[in-house]
């Protein structure tokens, strides 16, 4: 059985989610749906102050993580928003499961791992036989991401900022190989 899906993983800054845009981006304009959800830095004067989460298919967007956020788990300096995780990036990734060709989940780490409906939805996505490229959290201790790691359908693949390029190009390549084959 070839890997289906394809997780990034490196250190803060390495190119992570660069990469990912890339493949995405590559892949819609050869005119594949693409679906999921994306985290962006939010920063105010250079410093990072939190995250949003961003649907790919509608472009909704909300507050995952803040340090001005009072309520949720803490994770780092950061409140995470659970609502966001449930209302927004749950759906968002069983939205594209059963209506995108490709499934985008950035990032499987701990501030997403609160959410116990974003976990069924990792869950169901995995399980779902779709192709899907993430991001994963380098030092992320969790059942659910040990056992992605672990699955044989995966591909956990180490970015650094001097192989980003090289290594989106590469699964670019395998992910429109799988698609094309699907087609």
């Amino acid at each position: 059985m070839g890997k289906r899906i394809w997780l990034l993983t490196g250190e803060p800054g390495s190119g992570k989610t660069t990469a990912l845009m890339k493949v995405v981006n590559a892949v819609r304009a050869r005119g594949y749906s693409i679906g999921g959800v994306v985290a962006v830095e939010k920063r105010i004067r250079g410093i990072r102050v939190g995250f949003e989460i961003v649907d790919l298919l509608s472009g909704s967007r909300d507050v995952l993580a803040s340090v001005e956020q009072k309520m949720g788990p803490r994770v780092g300096k950061y409140r995470v928003n659970l609502k966001a995780l449930s209302d927004l990036a749950a759906k968002a990734l069983i939205e594209a499961m059963q209506h995108c060709d490709l499934i985008v989940c950035d990032e499987i780490g701990p501030m997403e791992m609160a959410s116990p409906e974003f976990r069924k939805a990792v869950k169901e996505v995995v399980n779902s036989g779709k192709p899907m490229i993430g991001v994963i959290h380098k030092h992320i201790r969790d059942p659910l991401a040990d056992e992605l790691r672990a699955s044989a359908e995966v591909e956990v693949v180490e970015i650094d900022i001097y192989r980003a390029d090289e290594a989106a190009s590469k699964i670019l390549e395998a992910v429109l190989n799988l698609l094309g084959a699907g087609h």
